[in-house]
């Protein structure tokens, strides 16, 4: 899948994509995203909203990787989190995710990713579980 990104999938812009997404969200849903561990909720309804329209990640696939971004935000945020290239994951090798979070508990995650299953299968990639898993869990 080829993505038209407003910037380079790099770790200094994924900060600028989950800014993007948030005036989107205000704008086309009227949801209000601060970055809180709750928020991860209203992304998972918007994100199950258009799974149950039909959307694909061919369609959306912009809008996807921002709220990807904007869900790594959160893990940077209240988990200490900082993003970092894929290529630096032990786990390059099985990924090949631009952009992944190093958790301060040295979980490495792939939000955008994370994301994007989310869309494709369904309530079974549930992103306040995601974040359980990966920042509160040892």
């Amino acid at each position: 899948m080829q993505l038209n990104l407003k910037y380079a999938p790099v770790p200094a812009n994924a900060p600028k994509f989950a800014i993007d997404i948030i005036a989107a969200a205000a704008e086309i849903s009227g949801v209000q995203l601060d970055y809180s561990v709750a928020s991860l909720q209203a992304v998972d309804d918007i994100i199950e909203g258009l799974r149950r329209d039909g959307c694909t990640p061919n369609q959306v696939g912009e809008t996807l990787f921002g709220f990807g971004c904007y869900v790594g935000e959160v893990f940077v945020r209240h988990a200490g989190g900082r993003w970092r290239s894929g290529k630096e994951s032990a786990h390059a090798v099985f990924h090949d995710a631009p952009l992944m979070v190093e958790l301060a508990n040295g979980k490495w995650c792939e939000p955008v990713g994370k994301v994007f299953k989310r869309l494709d299968a369904g309530a079974e990639n549930s992103l306040p579980y995601f974040f359980r898993v990966f920042a509160l869990e040892p």
